[in-house]
């Protein structure tokens, strides 16, 4: 193949890369809470997290249990994080009420 050819080959190929990455991959979105913070986008892609009722969630001193599914989070671990609104929150893989916590908002001990 001569080498303008291949420059020319070479380009076409960066050109339709470049492309596909910017049109071809649809963008994640997290989404709001009800009083209207923003669950982070590592733990939520639209549809994982919501507002759970406190009898949900029992503290123990192993860490927070999961009352549905017997799950329990330590209480260092990194999937823990503050609740702007003191209420619980629960993401968990796709939504569901038996699947894994992704993260957990727990009020904080002033409320």
């Amino acid at each position: 193949m001569r080498p303008e050819n291949l420059r020319l080959r070479r380009y076409t190929l960066a050109v339709s890369a470049l492309a596909l990455i910017s049109l071809g991959t649809p963008p994640a979105f997290s989404h709001d809470a009800p009083k209207g913070w923003t669950y982070p986008f590592a733990c939520c892609s639209g549809y994982d997290c919501r507002e759970v009722p406190k009898k949900a969630i029992s503290e123990r001193p192993q860490g927070y249990v999961i009352e549905g599914t017997g799950e329990v989070v330590t209480y260092q671990d990194a999937r823990i994080h503050d609740s702007p609104d003191g209420q619980y929150h629960w993401c968990s893989v796709a939504g569901a009420d038996d699947s894994e916590t992704i993260c957990l908002f727990v009020p904080p001990k002033s409320y």
